[in-house]
């Protein structure tokens, strides 16, 4: 087993690939808490492939790989895993991402038994035309409530004022006549040709002694080596927007707005790119800045508007999020912050600040086993050591912070989401 250690905040990942292809990674913690996650790089982006010994393309219905993360608890014998789980106090769950599908669960009692039951049913798939049926209704009522969320529709009209072809502008859970197409013979094709271990990752954080738990995961471990590959199809996407800016209407109190940033070098060092987004948004918005001093102290905002860097291996952007009844002035003040720090360069001073900041924000993630074992399982999909971060710190400069504020924050690519309250 690879140990991989990071002396500066004293942790130590215990990785070893299995004979199958799969990856193990066990964080060991000193906490009563046991948190697995295993996950499988297969996501709403994934809707075209060529399977494993085939050469005519396959295009699935998107929604696909939710609804496929919805059927995997059911089982032959009539349990329903989430319930058995549930069942003997472990708090289970799953996900579905643009990249990846992860099911979890976490306990400080009856890890044993919840393991068996949670290698089983990810192993074990059971599609029928009357169980893939029953889902439909309640997948249907999922995407209801996803159209009704606020903050979901702010950010899925940015993307797609952001990218015409990309497949990110493919919403998680699908459309009611996307999902219509969904069969059991789809599942199986989509579970043979993902859920295959070399394309899979389990991640164990908290209180683990990493040779024992090794050996509970190898002895429950079914799933064969594939040998044939399963070839992914990307769309090509252009670099220029598509719109500049949408607005929505619903049923809310304050409008919510979404400016984001397209980034076109999607094959530069994103870890680097992330932690200077980082420290740009506590620079730019934090509690402590003029953009938002200016906008508290004139009642325009609440709150500091939120910044995030979302990227993987086929897009990148930045995304800057603020609730204000003042729409038109905000997104100028923000403008104008923006395009002052270009002209003027950042503060030395204000610069160590908010490094060291963030860089405790980063420290504080692994204090939580759920989010450091999410944050391992995304950064393994993407091509990233989670470790990394803590090194690229160290070269992360003010001049190199300077470069990313210049290249990300073009007008060009500047696309703005706006959802407001339903006009009286």
């Amino acid at each position: 087993m690879q140990i991989i250690e990071n002396s500066k905040i004293k942790e130590k990942l215990y990785v070893e690939k299995l004979s199958n292809g799969l990856t193990v990674i066990i964080l060991p913690k000193k906490t009563r808490k046991k948190y697995i996650v295993w996950s499988t790089n297969f996501g709403s982006i994934d809707n075209k492939f060529y399977a494993p010994g085939e050469d005519i393309l396959t295009v699935v219905p998107d929604g696909i790989a939710h609804y496929l993360e919805h059927k995997l608890f059911e089982q032959e014998n009539g349990r329903n895993s989430l319930d058995v789980l549930t069942s003997i106090g472990v708090d289970a769950n799953a996900y579905t991402t643009n990249d990846h599908t992860a099911y979890l669960f976490e306990c400080t009692d009856n890890f044993d038994e919840a393991l068996e039951e949670f290698m089983n049913y990810v192993q074990n798939p059971y599609f029928t035309d009357e169980n893939v049926e029953k889902e439909r209704g309640i997948i249907e009522q999922e995407i209801m409530m996803y159209d009704d969320e606020p903050t979901w529709s702010l950010y899925m009209n940015a993307l797609k004022c952001m990218y015409k072809d990309n497949e990110i502008n493919i919403d998680v859970a699908g459309t009611k006549e996307t999902i219509a197409e969904i069969d059991k013979d789809k599942l199986y094709k989509i579970y043979n040709s993902f859920y295959r271990p070399d394309n899979m990752i389990i991640v164990l954080a908290g209180d683990f002694e990493p040779e024992s738990a090794l050996e509970k995961i190898k002895s429950k471990m079914t799933l064969k080596a594939v040998e044939e590959e399963t070839k992914r199809v990307y769309n090509e996407e252009k670099l220029d927007i598509v719109e500049k800016y949408i607005e929505k209407e619903m049923d809310i109190s304050m409008p919510c707005v979404l400016i984001g940033y397209k980034d076109n070098d999607i094959k530069s060092n994103k870890i680097k790119k992330d932690i200077s987004i980082e420290i740009l948004g506590d620079l730019l918005f934090g509690k402590s800045s003029e953009t938002f001093e200016e906008l508290y102290e004139s009642g325009k905002i609440l709150s500091e508007p939120g910044i995030n860097y979302e990227f993987s291996k086929t897009y990148a952007h930045t995304l800057i999020q603020v609730q204000t009844n003042y729409v038109e002035d905000v997104i100028k003040v923000i403008d104008e912050k923006i395009e002052k720090m270009k002209q003027t360069g950042i503060n030395e001073e204000d610069f160590n600040r908010a490094k060291k900041k963030i860089y405790g924000e980063f420290i504080k993630d692994y204090n939580e086993v759920s989010t450091i074992s999410s944050i391992i399982v995304a950064d393994h999909f993407k091509g990233i050591d989670s470790f990394d971060y803590f090194e690229e710190f160290k070269v992360v400069s003010k001049e190199y912070v300077e470069k990313v504020l210049k290249e990300i924050f073009v007008e060009d690519r500047k696309v703005i989401s706006v959802i407001k309250p339903i006009s009286k």
